[in-house]
This record gives structure tokens, sequence and C-alpha cells, in this order.
């Protein structure tokens, strides 16, 4: 079978993994050879110094099936057809669902056997396997692709005030295993802190939080037990989370955040920025 690096001498493979029928590479490319614009050449240049390189998702099927976000494909080789999921049964639902919940009413899926290759990114891919029924719901945006074996849907906050007060969506994705699952982040795999809960609790001043177990309970409280307690910490409501699981913390989001408003600005100084990551 081709090899998604083909003929080319500036991309490597930084990651590789295997489930099933289906083995993932995460390409990067070394350089971005073409520039011939001195100005951007710069900017590449201290882009490419500090890590930021284009990367992109290569899937190897072997008689399997994946789902992939819209418009995500690149391009595909072999016996590889592609369905997007819709049929004259259950068009309306989708359609009604998307209209509540914000889901797509179709991510397309690619089964069969051959090579399906992804839209080169300057994001970071983490890749993640789920055990047989082990469920995670996922921040906003994330969800790259999935493959076949695992369930993607969008499922409502079990509390309103909570989603609402705690700068969450109303919906939010869950992807149930057994399978292999590629998450689209602003941030590497190496800035994320993975906690474990085990009958604990976790309070997050902010919404960095970008994954945890379907299992465990979400609330926003405040942070002290008292009105006047919450005013004197500066802290306000603090997202909770019970249980026994995973939470997936990403505190640099806000970083980045407040790095671009400021090129945004032209500002140079973030001094007077605010980096809080509450919504409270």
């Amino acid at each position: 079978m081709k090899t998604a690096t083909g003929t080319r001498e500036n991309i490597k493979v930084i990651e590789e993994y295997e489930s099933g029928g289906l083995r993932v590479e995460v390409l990067e490319y070394e350089k971005l050879l073409g520039i011939s614009n001195a100005s951007m050449a710069q900017q590449v240049y201290f882009m490419e110094e500090q890590n930021i390189r284009v990367r992109q998702i290569a899937l190897y099927l072997n008689r399997e099936k994946v789902t992939i976000e819209k418009g995500a494909m690149s391009y595909f080789q072999g016996n590889i057809e592609m369905v997007s999921g819709v049929t004259l049964g259950n068009a309306l639902g989708r359609f009604v669902r998307g209209a509540v919940t914000g889901e797509q009413m179709a991510q397309p899926e690619y089964t069969g056997t051959g090579l399906l290759v992804l839209e080169p990114s300057f994001r970071h891919f983490l890749v993640l396997e789920l055990a047989p029924g082990e469920s995670v719901i996922i921040d906003d945006g994330m969800f790259y692709c999935a493959q076949g074996s695992v369930s993607v849907r969008a499922v409502a906050q079990r509390n309103l005030s909570s989603a609402v007060a705690g700068g969450e969506s109303l919906y939010q994705q869950q992807l149930t295993g057994p399978g292999i699952v590629i998450l689209e982040s602003v941030v590497p795999m190496s800035e994320i802190d993975v906690i474990d809960l085990y009958n604990d609790t976790l309070k997050v001043d902010g919404n960095f939080a970008v994954l945890r177990t379907a299992s465990l309970d979400f609330t926003v409280e405040r942070s002290a037990k008292t009105l006047i307690g919450s005013a004197v910490s500066g802290e306000g409501l603090v997202n909770v989370y019970r249980g026994t699981g995973q939470v997936w913390l990403a505190p640099t989001i806000k970083v980045y955040k407040t790095l671009e408003a400021a090129h945004a600005l032209g500002i140079s100084n973030t001094k007077n920025m605010n980096m809080n990551t509450s919504n409270s």
C-alpha cells in the first residue's frame, strides 16, 4: 500500500497507533520550503523555532471504517467508499437534532481498504484509544476523527444552570469505545495535565478542562461555602468534577488566547490583559 509520506523528503512520522483494521500516523512537516516572500519566511522561521509546524493525519484502513470531521478529508487511495451517514429515514431527525444541539447533520464515514489522508493543520493532534464501553466527553471543536467502532453523539449537560455558569455548551460530544479517537487541540499533550480521580473531587477555576470521563458528575458551585467567602477569595464560581475517572486540564489555553488577542490588537505588552479563564 502507498505510504502517506510518499516521495516527500521534508515530512516524517512522529507518532503511530494501531487498533483492529486501522493504523494511524501523525505526520509533521520539518520545514515549509515553498515560501518566496522574505517577510513571511521570517515569520515561519520563528514559528518553526517554537515548534509551530504543519501536521497531518494519515489513516490506513484494512476493511475498516472511520468517521471524520466534515471537510477534513484531503485525499484517499484504494478501495474506499465515502457515505454521509444520512438516509431518507434519518434525515429529518438529524436535521432537527442538529438545529437543537449544534451537532453536524452528517459526519462523513469512509469504509474499505486503502489510505485516507486528512487536511494539514498547525494545531496539535491528540490520539487516544478507548476501551470497550469507555466513554469521554470532549470540549467543543476538538473532534477530528474516530474509528468506526466508536460511537460519536451529542449529549445534553445534566445540569442546565451549571452548563451556562461554567462556560460550557449546553450540548457536548460524547465518544464511547472501543477504538481510536483523534482530537484536534490548541495545546500539545505535553501541556495537558491528566488528573485521575478515585471517588474524589476536583474544583477548577475556569473552563479549561478539555476532556473528562463521562461517568464523572459535573456541577458549578461557589468556591467557598458562603457568598462572603467567595467574594473574599476572588474566585467566585468553580467547575466541580466528582467521582472516579479522568479530567484533562489545559491551563495554557487562556495564555494562547490572550496572546492572540494582543496580536490582533497590536499590543506587545500583555501585562494588563486578563488571563483569567473563569466566567465568574
